[in-house]
């Protein structure tokens, strides 16, 4: 299925507030598949953690609940996932939903037509790693702009529809590939000299990389959207034992040491000795 791709420039400043929580009542959502399964959500401290699973990839629901379009800025590991760019939201080239669309990106768009899927992995081998962008890895963030509400009458003065997805006998200016193309490892020794910069990363530590690759179309829209976005969703992902170091998750229950055990010992319990034949 082809996504759309917008690239739009904020006209004033904007507002985010405080992130919503990746299911909150606003009706926006992000969600973290793995298997196409929601991973569960845990609120601690003023955010929302996701467990990560080492080696497994996963993919990004987003949800629109307006009766409009909107544009979304998403980022994983504070890189945009359409061109691996770090800007501010409202500069941020963004995914579009149709009105009341649920749409899954399964990864990292470095082309016109391919992507290459998230995966979690840890620091060292992570795609934020190999560009030298290692300042965010474990987030993950959505910032969603409605599109700005237009009278039948000026719609029809701009000459129709503003944008959408191109058919097959529209012109090639409505099926513009995007402008920016997401970088990606092209050789070992490329992904030796950055990890040689992060030598401070660690892989106990969960981040994304760049995986298989996958199809995946996209095509250029204009939009006109609001100035504030309608909403921010902001998810932290560790591994498990991270996740119980911050107190997100309980510790596992204490291991019995086979010494232990024995130093509970006693001599006597029981009245007769048990017969093993007796049941038979």
């Amino acid at each position: 299925m082809k996504r759309m791709l917008k690239n739009w420039l904020a006209a004033g400043a904007m507002a985010l507030g405080f992130p919503l929580l990746a299911a909150g009542p606003s009706g926006f959502t992000v969600e973290v598949l793995v298997d196409g399964v929601p991973r569960p959500e845990y609120a601690a401290g003023g955010k929302v953690y996701v467990e990560a699973l080492r080696g497994r990839e996963y993919a990004l629901r987003l949800t629109n609940p307006l009766g409009r379009r909107v544009a979304v800025a998403l980022s994983v590991d504070g890189l945009n996932t359409v061109n691996a760019q770090r800007t501010d939201p409202a500069r941020a080239t963004k995914w579009v939903l149709d009105p009341y669309e649920t749409v899954v990106i399964s990864g990292w768009q470095v082309s016109g037509g391919e992507a290459r899927r998230f995966f979690f992995t840890g620091e060292k081998r992570s795609y934020g790693a190999w560009l030298g962008q290692t300042e965010n890895l474990g987030t993950i963030e959505a910032v969603f702009f409605a599109e700005k509400v237009r009278c039948p009458t000026e719609v029809e003065a701009r000459g129709g529809v503003l944008g959408g997805e191109s058919s097959a006998d529209e012109g090639p200016a409505r099926r513009e590939r995007p402008s920016a193309q997401a970088p990606a490892p092209s050789s070992r020794n490329q992904e030796s000299k950055s990890l040689e910069k992060g030598s401070d990363l660690s892989d106990d530590y969960a981040a994304t990389g760049i995986g298989r690759r996958m199809r995946h179309s996209v095509n250029r829209v204009s939009l006109d959207l609001e100035e504030t976005p309608s909403a921010s969703v902001r998810l932290r992902y560790e591994f498990r034992p991270q996740l119980v170091a911050l107190g997100v998750l309980p510790p596992p229950p204490p291991k019995v040491r086979p010494l232990d055990r024995r130093e509970r010992a006693t001599g006597f319990e029981g009245a007769w000795c048990p017969d093993p034949s007796a049941g038979r």
